[in-house]
């Protein structure tokens, strides 16, 4: 079979079995067997593919049907940018926690601050903001030492090793220091909710998925942390899932956080907190 037919018999394998864009999930799949970007497949159709190249395709066509993340298949993802390494030790970035990352980019002020990731998983969004910042101090933290084993290689992929340390820490438990910038992405989706995910996300770590019953527990306990390790003014940024904003931001006034600010995301989600304290 041709570059074309592999790639039309893909998608309509990929589409009986509904997965999202199974034209887009095909090309990657095929490009990352033969070593091609998507726009060299299209320069390329009428090649003949041979079976040492269709054996391997055939396996990850079959593993993207069942739901696997196209990203664990790729063993790679595109965030903000850079490419980091993925699998299933942390959760697969989603596209929102980009848009965490890019929004803060003009919150820090100081290019030389002192940042802090809690749950910082394969380590995007701390490695993000080191690059964006070269002169600034970063700790990324995680309960998993799956996670920062991960968010170590990334590191090192991007040659950020010195410059980010990492902590396995619950929380701000195995914290020490003041911080200009704390910024958690951490598990806010209630476990009444694991019935209705998709098929994907559930290859991610449960850590990295559930909080508790009400889905914001793990936020709410960072929210009271946070104060002993925030510098003045310094800035907490959250990430936080449907409909959690209003009572979350009834909690940081609350504990006397000021400049409190909820901001959607581009599907209309109101999905960020900021507040400062002190």
């Amino acid at each position: 079979m041709t570059v074309l037919e592999v790639l039309q018999r893909s998608t309509e394998y990929l589409n009986k079995r509904k997965i999202d864009n199974p034209r887009l999930n095909a090309e990657h799949l095929l490009g990352h067997v033969l070593g091609r970007t998507r726009m060299e497949l299209y320069l390329d159709f009428e090649r003949t593919l041979g079976e040492s190249e269709l054996v391997p395709l055939r396996e990850l066509i079959r593993r993207r049907g069942e739901g696997e993340p196209l990203q664990h298949l790729l063993g790679t993802v595109e965030f903000c940018g850079l490419t980091f390494l993925c699998d299933k030790r942390a959760m697969v970035p989603r596209p929102e926690t980009e848009e965490l990352v890019e929004l803060l980019k003009s919150q820090i002020p100081n290019p030389k601050s002192q940042i802090l990731d809690v749950g910082t998983g394969s380590g995007v969004i701390a490695l993000s903001l080191a690059v964006k910042f070269p002169e600034a101090e970063v700790l990324a933290a995680d309960i998993s030492e799956d996670a920062l084993a991960l968010a170590r290689e990334n590191a090192e992929r991007l040659g950020l090793s010195a410059r980010v340390q990492f902590r396995k820490s619950n929380l701000l438990d195995g914290v020490d220091g003041s911080f200009d910038l704390i910024v958690a992405n951490l598990p806010y989706i209630p476990r009444k909710d694991r019935q209705s995910l998709a098929r994907e996300v559930l290859h991610d770590p449960e850590v990295a998925l559930f909080a508790g019953e009400s889905g914001d527990e793990l936020v709410r306990e960072l929210i009271e942390q946070a104060p002993a390790h925030l510098k003045p003014g310094g800035l907490l940024a959250l990430e936080v899932g449907i409909a959690q904003a209003a009572s979350l931001t009834g909690l940081l006034r609350k504990k006397n956080y000021h400049d409190i600010e909820s901001k959607n995301d581009y599907s209309g989600v109101n999905r960020f907190l900021l507040a400062r304290y002190g």
